[in-house]
């Protein structure tokens, strides 16, 4: 076993005593870790959001190089993601910190998701349980806290956390003053305004540590050269310059991005080593214009804005998933999902009520997200 161990301990698979050092194919490339806020857990600041990789070697290499952080979902890919996940990463897990989240509204529907959770990813614990995809406080009901709680006691979860895709900006404080949470997973990019980073300050002065996904602001990377936004997308280096924005922000610990194939781990890896620029700014100010008609920045500005009651927000970040992530059925089951009420079509309307701040074109999004979900 000498030589595993190793072997094991430069490639960074255990808790870091010191540095760690990924080759990425051209070059060592050093990896950088932080502490996960009060939880205490030692984790690359780039870890490893597996929502759309479909590639188990991918994951393989990613905990080869170092990487010990790993994010899944009991809802994603039809519950698939988890098994996948497990078989991936393999005798690696005492090496790695591991978290999945649970969508159910109820202690005993959590409590019940947990126990098929931990039979998937073959493990007794995870390190991080997530109450998945809340918007706000009233999302959040005395019977959840207490599952968390429970499931902690038991030893099933190391420690509780809340993701979040929209409404942080009063979540977050709401989370920081109620000290039940350990962890924050949130949206977090280069084209949130300033009250999201205040939000993020907020947590990360109460003890929480920060996990920020969506960081690339809707992705935009997969596309083809001959889909029709590609010209003004493939600004070379825009998306890694996204990610190394996020990585150099202090109060976030650990970052998700989503990985599908080789080139985008070496490319990620490489954001660890990296300051963020001047260089970089302006290119991620030019990305923003690209991207500004049609991204939605989930800033919650034009909830309840809908005369007909579509929840829009919602709505487009499906729409994301299909066009940014070039991942049409991920889309349309998280399309499917949201509660519309039968026949309800935009485009119905004289005059689209909802107008974004940041220049979304919401109606022509809307609508075609319609048309190519429903």
């Amino acid at each position: 076993m000498l030589p595993v161990a190793g072997a094991s301990s430069k490639l960074g698979l255990w808790p870091p005593s010191g540095e760690s050092v990924a080759s990425t194919g051209s070059s060592p490339v050093k990896l950088d870790y932080k502490t996960l806020g009060r939880t205490g857990l030692k984790v690359t600041t780039m870890g490893f959001g597996c929502m759309i990789t479909s590639d188990p070697s991918v994951i393989t290499r990613a905990a080869d190089m170092g990487i010990n952080y790993f994010d899944t979902a009991r809802s994603y890919q039809h519950g698939n993601n988890e098994r996948m996940v497990s078989a991936a990463l393999g005798a690696r897990r005492k090496q790695i910190v591991l978290s999945t989240k649970s969508g159910a509204s109820s202690k005993d529907e959590l409590l019940k998701e947990l126990e098929t959770s931990l039979r998937e990813l073959n493990t007794d614990y995870v390190d991080i349980w997530y109450l998945h995809g809340k918007s706000s406080p009233a999302d959040i009901n005395d019977g959840m806290i207490e599952a968390q709680q429970l499931a902690r006691k038991q030893g099933k979860i190391r420690f509780a956390g809340v993701s979040t895709h929209g409404g942080q900006q009063q979540l977050l404080p709401w989370m920081a003053q109620k000290g039940v949470f350990d962890v924050a997973l949130t949206a977090y990019n280069f084209s949130m305004d300033s009250s999201m980073n205040q939000a993020i300050e907020t947590v990360a002065r109460a003890g929480m540590g920060v996990v920020a996904m969506k960081v690339m602001a809707g992705g935009f990377r997969r596309m083809k050269p001959a889909d029709p936004l590609y010209q003004k997308l493939s600004k070379n280096g825009a998306l890694l310059a996204a990610l190394k924005w996020v990585i150099n922000k202090p109060s976030v610990t650990t970052t998700i991005p989503s990985m599908t194939d080789m080139d985008q781990l070496d490319e990620n890896v490489k954001a660890m080593a990296q300051p963020f620029s001047a260089g970089d700014e302006k290119l991620l100010a030019a990305h923003l214009e690209n991207i500004r008609p049609f991204y939605c920045r989930m800033c919650g500005k034009c909830e309840g804005t809908c005369q007909k009651g579509l929840p829009v927000a919602d709505v487009l970040r499906c729409l994301t998933y299909a066009d940014g992530y070039r991942q049409f059925a991920l889309g349309r089951e998280r399309f499917l999902e949201l509660p519309f009420e039968p026949g309800v079509r935009c485009g119905d309307c004289a005059q689209c009520t909802v107008k974004c701040p940041y220049g979304v074109e919401v109606s022509e999004r809307m609508t075609r997200a319609q048309e190519l979900f429903a």
